[in-house]
């Protein structure tokens, strides 16, 4: 069976604000099933961005539990991973999900993954996805040479990424916190 490769995430947090993106391509093997996909979902009212690449229906089913996670705790994005990244990290069926997600606030940037991992990045960027390296290498350079705001470093990142990944495209969508 072939692998489904289907994204590329990009996050960035500044004292400016905060953006987060993905690429719009979902590929199964060397063909292009989708180019329109939409990755990131605005939760919690507007407050709170995720974005997340995996196996789709496993990424639907986490960005659920963490919207749950986030009612549970007030909006509270650090809590909510954390205990999202428990039950999923335990809970046999969880366990078998095959996703990652991006999660974005005013005051936190993190990746929450299968194998428990809550991981606040130093450096206020993330990456998951087939194009996530590019994307990544690409902001962080543009956050260091350059003046623009989150959303345009987050918009060309993804832009670079889908000129160099066979798995990224240029359909590109951005959301800022506002």
């Amino acid at each position: 069976m072939q692998k489904f490769h289907a994204t590329t995430i990009l996050a960035v947090r500044t004292p400016a604000g905060g953006a987060i993106g993905g690429d719009g391509q979902v590929t199964l093997g060397n063909i292009v099933m989708k180019a329109d996909a939409r990755k990131i979902r605005k939760l919690y009212d507007g407050h709170v961005l995720a974005g997340f690449a995996g196996a789709a229906a496993d990424a639907f089913s986490l960005l659920e539990r963490f919207e749950q996670k986030l009612r549970d705790f007030h909006g509270s994005v650090p809590k909510a991973a954390t205990e999202l990244a428990k039950e999923w990290r335990t809970d046999r069926i969880l366990r078998r999900l095959e996703a990652m997600l991006i999660a974005l606030d005013r005051e936190n940037l993190l990746l929450v993954s299968g194998t428990g991992d809550v991981i606040a990045p130093s450096d206020n960027v993330l990456a998951i996805g087939s194009g996530g390296a590019y994307a990544l290498a690409a902001a962080r350079a543009l956050l260091a040479h350059t003046p623009l705001k989150p959303a345009d470093v987050v918009r060309a990142a993804l832009e670079i990424a889908g000129d160099l990944c066979i798995y990224t495209n240029r359909n590109i969508e951005v959301h800022e916190l506002t």
